[in-house]
C-alpha cells in the first residue's frame, strides 16, 4: 500500500513486487548519491532509464553497473547546455513516463551561472524550470514530474524583487532555502498547468543523507545543525538519525510511481508520505512538515512568470 512506508523505507522495499518494464524515466544528476540509487532502483525494476549529468565521464564511472542506462550531458548551470540537451531530446521524439528533477547544489559560496543568475537559485530551479518545461511534450499521459525540494524551504521564501542578491546580503542557506522553496513551488504550478492531460508533478524531501551536496559545508557547521535539531526535539520523540542513500531515493520512487497520482500531485511529500502544512522555522528543520509559503498557488504562479522573465523565454 502507498501508505505503508516510512522513513526507513529504502528503494527496493518501495518498489517491492512493482514491475517498471516498458517504462522510460529521465533523471537529473545521475553522477553520484541519490541519482545514481535513483537510476539503480527504477533500472533494477524493468525501466528504461536515462541520465542527465554535468560530467559525462563521473556519471559513466557512477552508473556502471546499472543496465541499459544511457547518458545525457546537461549543465543546469548554462542555459545553452539546457536549451541544447531538451533539443536533443525533442529531436529524438521518445517519451517518458517520469522526470525526476534530482540535481542540485548546496549551501555554496556565492557565484553566478553562466547566464548570470545567483548559482544556487540558477541551478536547482532555473536550469530545471528550463529544461523539464521544453520537454513537457515527451511527459505521457499519466506521466508525472518529481521536483526534489528539501527541508531547507524552510530557510526562506522566494524573493521574487531580488532573486540573484543584488541588493540583499548572501548567505549560503538563505539562497539555498529560496531555490529550494522554488523547487516545490514549481511542482504546484507545473501541476496545475499539465494535470488536465494527465500529467502530475510533485515536490519531495529526501531527507538528512549525507552525499556529495553537502562538500560546502564544513564539519564543525553539520555538527551545529544536528545539536540545534537535538535541542528542539520534544522530549519522548526519537533522535535526528541520517539517512542511508537508500533511505533518502525512497521517497523520490515512491512519489514517481507507487502513490496514487491524485495523492501527491501539487503536493510536497517527505518519508514516502504526503508531508502536512506546518508553522515553525529552522529550529524544527529535518523534523517534518512543509511551509505554507512552499505551496501557494499565487506564490508559484508568480514564481512562473518571473522565471519566464529570467530566462527569457514563455511556457
Amino acid at each position: 500500500m502507498a501508505n505503508a512506508f516510512g522513513a526507513t523505507s529504502t528503494t527496493d522495499e518501495v518498489l517491492d513486487g512493482v514491475d517498471l518494464t516498458g517504462k522510460r524515466v529521465l533523471i537529473t544528476g545521475v553522477s553520484a548519491g541519490l541519482g545514481v540509487e535513483t537510476a539503480r532502483a527504477l533500472a533494477a525494476h524493468g525501466a528504461t532509464v536515462v541520465g542527465a549529468a554535468r560530467d559525462l565521464d563521473k556519471a559513466r564511472k557512477a552508473t556502471a553497473g546499472i543496465p541499459g542506462i544511457e547518458l545525457i550531458e546537461l549543465d543546469l548551470a548554462s542555459l545553452a547546455s539546457v536549451r541544447k540537451a531538451a533539443d536533443a531530446l525533442n529531436a529524438k521524439g521518445d517519451e517518458f513516463d517520469l522526470l525526476i528533477n534530482n540535481a542540485g547544489v548546496m549551501a555554496c559560496p556565492q557565484g553566478k551561472t553562466a547566464d548570470g543568475f545567483e548559482t544556487q537559485f540558477g541551478t536547482n530551479h532555473l536550469g530545471h524550470f528550463v529544461f523539464a518545461n521544453r520537454i513537457a511534450g515527451l511527459l505521457k499521459s499519466g506521466g508525472r514530474l518529481v521536483s526534489l525540494s528539501s527541508a531547507g524551504h524552510r530557510f526562506a521564501n522566494v524573493d521574487l524583487t531580488d532573486p540573484n542578491f543584488e541588493t540583499t546580503p548572501y548567505a549560503e542557506f538563505v539562497a539555498y532555502g529560496r531555490a529550494k522553496t522554488a523547487n516545490a513551488l514549481f511542482a504546484v504550478e507545473f501541476d496545475r498547468r499539465h494535470k488536465a492531460r494527465g500529467v502530475r508533478a510533485t515536490a519531495v524531501h529526501p531527507g538528512g543523507i549525507q552525499t556529495e551536496l553537502g562538500r560546502h559545508m564544513s564539519p564543525e557547521l553539520i555538527q551545529g545543525m544536528i545539536d540545534n535539531i537535538a535541542k528542539a526535539t520534544p522530549a519522548g520523540a526519537a533522535p535526528f538519525e541520517w539517512k542511508t542513500i537508500p533511505q533518502g531515493a525512497a521517497t523520490s520512487v515512491w512519489a514517481g510511481v507507487v502513490a496514487p497520482a491524485d495523492a501527491v500531485g501539487g503536493r510536497y511529500c517527505e518519508d514516502c508520505h504526503v508531508a502536512e502544512i506546518t508553522g515553525g522555522g529552522t529550529e524544527v528543520l529535518m523534523r517534518g512538515g512543509v511551509q505554507a509559503y512552499a505551496l501557494d498557488p499565487e506564490n508559484a504562479k508568480a514564481l512562473w512568470a518571473k522565471s519566464e522573465e529570467m530566462v527569457g523565454e514563455r511556457f
